[in-house]
């Protein structure tokens, strides 16, 4: 049975469950952010072209944006060497996204302007805190840090403070130290997409692609959320309510020949090495539940996430719906 009727048929049977809808686009992050140099040295003109280098990557992003499918993404942008708002957060608006990224530089000073990419990301990193997870950042850059802090350490810092986040790269460096710089932020973790700002200004289908790697794939929408399989604050045991709502998705999964991922999730309170280790307690209590149900544990994957911003954190009914475990179907 292919993995989309398997979902749908699953959400008709439990009753008590809600499936995003099946679509041919599903979204590989919830939120976003696009990042712009506009240090002195993206002013310079791209090696064989009168474009400069901030120009091609404000076309970049406009591209990028245009062809962004609208997926019930949140996202922003900004830009680093100095680091400033362009576009608030919130839903996805792709005019007013465009309209923010229409107001960047393109000609400007390049000699003697330095450059602080790293004290940039600093400042950048508050705002990513809120951000619905997973989140992607995708920084246009040449990679030029003359000043200030270390651009690669600034993003393992985020790394380490803010699971769920990933930097992405558009590179438009022209020396080998640069494209140094943002090999390493590429490098750091596995989900990062690296690719030349010259590659997606000549090639459409280029851009496509690195629009699909970074922000949806193909498949059924990601997420099964069993309404009731939610916590109790500091807390990973099942109650009456969930264990029911299992029982029914536990009768519906022992015969369908899908794999599942079982992501944990907590609500915003406490520290992050915590609430990983509670989010992961969570997803393990639902898998072992199933398995007790009939469900084979080899079809069963569980994963802690960590920290959640799907809803809103400032209130208990946001809080409560963010402590839960969530199915995807492989």
């Amino acid at each position: 049975m292919k993995i989309r009727t398997s979902l749908m048929a699953l959400a008709l049977v439990m009753g008590l469950a809600s499936a995003s809808q099946a679509a041919d686009l599903v979204r590989k992050v919830d939120s976003f952010d696009l990042v712009a140099d506009q240090s002195g040295s993206m002013m310079m003109k791209m090696e064989g072209t009168k474009m400069t280098k901030a120009a091609g990557a404000k076309q970049v992003l406009t591209s990028i944006v245009e062809a962004l499918p609208d997926l019930g993404y949140k996202g922003s942008a900004h830009t680093v060497a100095p680091a400033a708002g362009v576009t608030a957060y919130g839903d996805f608006d792709r005019a007013a996204m465009k309209s923010g990224i229409a107001g960047l530089k393109t000609e400007g000073e390049i000699f003697g302007k330095m450059t602080p990419m790293g004290d940039g990301l600093h400042v950048l990193a508050a705002g990513y805190a809120n951000m619905a997870r997973p989140t992607a950042v995708v920084l246009a850059s040449d990679g030029a840090n003359n000043e200030g802090l270390d651009p690669v350490a600034e993003v393992v810092s985020i790394y380490q403070a803010q699971p769920g986040l990933c930097f992405h790269v558009v590179s438009f460096a022209d020396t080998k130290e640069g494209q140094a710089v943002l090999d390493q932020i590429a490098g750091l973790k596995d989900c990062s997409v690296s690719v030349k700002g010259s590659d997606l200004l000549a090639d459409q289908k280029a851009l496509n692609q690195f629009v699909a790697d970074v922000f949806y794939g193909e498949g059924v929408e990601d997420a099964l959320v069993l309404h009731g399989v939610n916590f109790a604050f500091n807390s990973y045991a099942l109650d009456a309510k969930a264990q029911g709502v299992l029982d029914e998705a536990a009768a519906a999964l022992k015969d369908k020949k899908v794999n599942i991922t079982l992501e944990g999730w907590t609500d915003s309170i406490g520290t992050d090495a915590y609430n990983k280790k509670l989010s992961q307690n969570r997803a393990n209590a639902v898998k072992a539940y199933l398995v007790e149900q009939g469900v084979p544990a080899s079809t069963i994957n569980a994963v802690g996430m960590g920290k959640s911003f799907k809803f809103d954190n400032a209130t208990e009914e946001g809080r409560y719906l963010n402590r839960r475990v969530e199915f995807i179907f492989n």
